[in-house]
């Protein structure tokens, strides 16, 4: 077992140094329990649309989220482009058979169900939990940066590529004096009217840092931005309701901090929830 470090915690899984090594243990009965026994008892999509109070602009998330036993995997996907037939297909459905599905964020979904059955977001392996308030949707998403963007180890002027674009987390990056890089696949302009860029794998290369979205695993864009920051030596902190049992794998091959959010996320309740981090910078990032 490899135990990823820092400067007084360790996770108790093992991480790796690519996806494709991940799924192939998982595949292999590596971790736990063989996949091929364990059944997908729920399949369901979660859509949403949002305009917070005070902002100007909105947005939509669709999710696809499968439960297994106690445990719920997720994989965001863009609206609209996940077929219906998808939910009945993963309904009693092995994990082995739904890691071989056509459809990226199937796999991504199932991965993320079977490894939070394994070992779910807790102190035991070296998740540190933080609440979030109760509150508006946009003050649930202002904690929520908040506790993202207190990840990354920077001084004030480096710049940050911020790969999907969420208002919250770049006013929370310009609050401690950072610039960034706004990118998402969808393009446009951000709430403030600055230009989305599209292509991260290029624009990496003149920023300080990564705050990826765990979309990245759906998308197939996660792997070449993992590769930049270990090979440049580079932080790059998720922020992961997509995957939030995956990223924590990464730690320490590409990977520096991982903010958690397993299904249900923020913005389903106006009540009190929590996010759990893994790495990260000293006691201010909560390591």
């Amino acid at each position: 077992m490899t135990a990823v470090s820092g400067t007084a915690r360790t996770t108790t899984f093992e991480t790796y140094a690519s996806y494709d090594e991940l799924v192939a243990h998982v595949r292999a009965g590596g971790l736990g329990p063989d996949p091929a026994t364990q059944r997908i008892a729920v399949a369901f999509t979660t859509r949403q649309a949002v305009r917070h109070c005070g902002r100007g602009t909105g947005y939509r998330n669709e999710v696809l989220s499968l439960r297994l036993a106690g445990a719920v995997g997720s994989c965001a996907v863009e609206p609209g482009t996940l077929p219906d037939r998808v939910v009945e297909e993963c309904v009693g459905a092995d994990v082995a058979h739904l890691l071989e599905h056509p459809l990226l964020p199937v796999r991504v979904a199932a991965l993320d169900a079977y490894l939070m059955h394994l070992a779910a977001h807790t102190p035991r392996n070296g998740a540190r939990p933080v609440p979030l308030p109760a509150g508006t949707s946009l003050e649930k998403s202002r904690a929520r940066a908040e506790a993202v963007v207190a990840l990354l180890d920077l001084p004030p002027g480096a710049t940050v590529l911020v790969v999907g674009v969420v208002n919250s987390l770049l006013e929370g990056l310009r609050s401690r004096g950072l610039s960034y890089v706004p990118c998402d696949l969808k393009g446009g302009l951000t709430e403030w009217g600055e230009p989305v860029v599209t292509d991260a794998p290029t624009e990496a290369g003149r920023c300080d840092a990564l705050l990826v979205s765990g979309m990245t695993l759906g998308n197939d864009t996660f792997e070449p931005l993992r590769r930049h920051a270990l090979a440049h030596d580079k932080q790059l902190v998720a922020f992961a309701q997509t995957g939030s049992a995956v990223l924590p794998r990464f730690l320490g091959h590409g990977v520096s901090a991982v903010c958690a959010e397993p299904y249900p996320f923020f913005w389903l309740d106006g009540g009190p929830g929590a996010v759990h981090r893994y790495g990260g910078p000293g006691p201010k990032g909560g390591r």
